[in-house]
């Protein structure tokens, strides 16, 4: 157990960094956490990532917060990341400010479907409501907008949650959402006179079907 959790902290730290280096934030904006058992191990409160080390580890209990390892706060957000874990079947969250994503937060309650790798995320992207950071009202906001099995949503003026098996796929469910974000911003720039066209929900069921059976250890479709 002692190795899965070093290991599962060691991937957080290099999630987090990801997050900065591929600009998806800013300094010690978002976080990042994994859950190994009853554990959620999550990134600090303002604390640069380049910073952390194996003895920096943070984890909270599951059921109730407590925090039973480390000596440094956990982030603000751990009332959202509780939350998921406990109304989904998640494995890592990927909390950021990335700034697409961010601006469409601003702009509509649900992210057109302007690309078939929305069925990636389980159905169109919901924005969830604005709440202040930290909040329980945030986390709740979050869990309806990740409703039906969706893992991803936009959080209102503020960025990105993603979740998943793993934290590579809670990341590359990130990064996906803002290129989508971003392929939309692109594609309907201020003032334009028509909208982009976007997809129906049968062409993404569509996707979603052929989806399951995508990647190398997939059966071929």
């Amino acid at each position: 157990m002692r190795d899965t959790v070093e290991k599962a902290w060691s991937d957080v730290v290099a999630t987090a960094r990801r997050t900065v280096a591929d600009g998806l934030v800013v300094g010690t904006s978002g976080n990042v956490s994994a859950r190994v058992g009853d554990l959620v191990l999550v990134t600090p409160t303002g604390v640069p990532y380049d910073r952390l080390g194996p003895d920096d580890a943070v984890a909270v209990d599951l059921a109730d917060g407590r925090q039973v390892r480390g000596t440094l706060r956990p982030t603000s957000e751990l009332p959202m990341h509780l939350a998921v874990y406990r109304a989904t079947a998640a494995r890592a969250i990927v909390h950021t400010h990335a700034p697409h994503a961010t601006a469409v937060s601003t702009l509509v309650g649900e992210l057109p479907l302007i690309h078939y790798m929305a069925a990636a995320l389980g159905g169109p992207v919901l924005v969830a409501g604005y709440a202040l950071y930290g909040s329980d009202a945030l986390a709740h906001e979050v869990l309806a907008a990740l409703r039906d099995g969706r893992t991803g949503c936009l959080m209102r003026n503020h960025g990105t949650l993603t979740h998943g098996a793993t934290l590579d796929e809670a990341y590359d469910r990130t990064a996906q959402l803002e290129w989508m974000c971003r392929v939309w911003l692109l594609a309907r720039p201020a003032g334009a006179a028509s909208e982009p066209h976007t997809l129906s929900q049968q062409e993404l069921d569509q996707v979603a079907e052929k989806l399951r059976g995508y990647g190398q250890d997939a059966p071929p479709v």
